[in-house]
């Protein structure tokens, strides 16, 4: 049994609680979990260092089973953690294997959000009215670099029950100086036909191209849809899901009831019971585009993002990923 920091475990406590939020935040604070791990190191082998980062690996997969991104930064720091590891390298040498495996992909993962902003803000137009969901990283890049771009549109921003993320994306565009108006999830339908354009972030792609976020996204895919507004998803290649092509279907978090209905008023209510799903799955026939930080692709495509970037993993590789989760033991 490997001791964990009580720094690794604010950081696992605060992606639980969501004090850190958005699928992006979330990979970049796993990456810096695993370097913190090794820099606050006391062991003396090369073996037991491994041993302590898939003890850190553990305890981050735990927290959000639904952001692909979580388990793909883990997948690139610790590749090439292991291949360092099986070139015999010493102690010293593995540990800044792993620091710089943590910092590319930190890095890696702010370049990709600016070249999506890039790329994404060549589909805004003047004059354009454009409504998204929930609050992320991308969008709100794309609108931002349009912005600065000198083109004038109109966003509305759906709150995003019940943890009203939407109202975050409502507050950083509304600072920014992008007119934004915020509405209420179910008021969707009611302003579709007024848009031109949905843009949304994404917590996962799967291989069929389907797109894993915010609850909510599917409805408003299948409005937009309905109305003939085109549907656009933002998303960094680490958000592909290499496990679904194998068949290995992206779990949907549930959440705490207290998020919906606090608890004493719940108490109240002892014949009801709560449900509190934090994603749905928006399918590829509802999406028209993927901008990804590599250009703009059909969701039909994804499967070709995840061959390029992730390569075709096997059993035996995603066995080793779901063991992380599946040990009796307790870090």
């Amino acid at each position: 049994m490997m001791k964990i920091s009580q720094k690794i475990k604010d950081i696992a406590q605060d992606i639980k609680t969501m004090k850190v939020r958005g699928a992006g935040k979330i990979a970049s604070s796993a990456a810096k979990a695993l370097s913190i791990t090794v820099q606050e190191s006391k062991v003396k082998s090369s073996d037991e260092l491994v041993m302590e980062l898939e003890a850190t690996a553990k305890l981050l997969l735990k927290t959000r089973p639904t952001a692909v991104s979580l388990p793909n930064a883990i997948r690139y720091v610790m590749h090439r953690v292991r291949e360092a590891q099986e070139r015999n390298c010493g102690l010293e040498d593995l540990r800044q294997a792993t620091i710089e495996a943590a910092s590319a992909f930190i890095l890696n993962s702010a370049k990709a959000i600016k070249r999506i902003g890039e790329i994404g803000a060549r589909r805004i137009e003047d004059g354009d009215c454009i409504i998204t969901h929930c609050n992320s990283a991308t969008v709100t890049a794309v609108l931002k670099t349009a912005f600065n771009q000198g083109k004038s549109f109109k966003v509305f921003a759906s709150e995003t029950r019940p943890r009203f993320q939407g109202r975050l994306t409502a507050e950083t565009l509304s600072a920014f100086g992008i007119p934004t108006t915020l509405i209420v999830d179910s008021a969707i339908r009611f302003f579709m036909a007024k848009m031109d354009k949905a843009v949304v972030g994404a917590d996962a792609v799967t291989a069929n191209g389907a797109v894993v976020n915010k609850i909510g996204t599917s409805i408003m895919a299948l409005v937009a849809h309905e109305s003939q507004v085109p549907f656009f998803v933002t998303a960094e290649t680490y958000k592909f899901s290499p496990e679904t092509l194998l068949g290995q279907p992206v779990k949907i978090e549930e959440r705490d009831s207290s998020e919906v209905v606090p608890l004493e008023e719940l108490r109240k209510m002892p014949n009801v019971t709560i449900k509190n799903p934090a994603f749905d799955i928006t399918p590829p026939e509802y999406i028209d585009l993927i901008i990804t930080e590599r250009g703009i692709i059909p969701p039909q495509a994804a499967v070709m993002i995840i061959k390029e970037e992730f390569g075709s993993i096997t059993t035996k590789e995603l066995w080793e990923h779901q063991t992380y989760l599946i040990r009796d033991e307790e870090p």
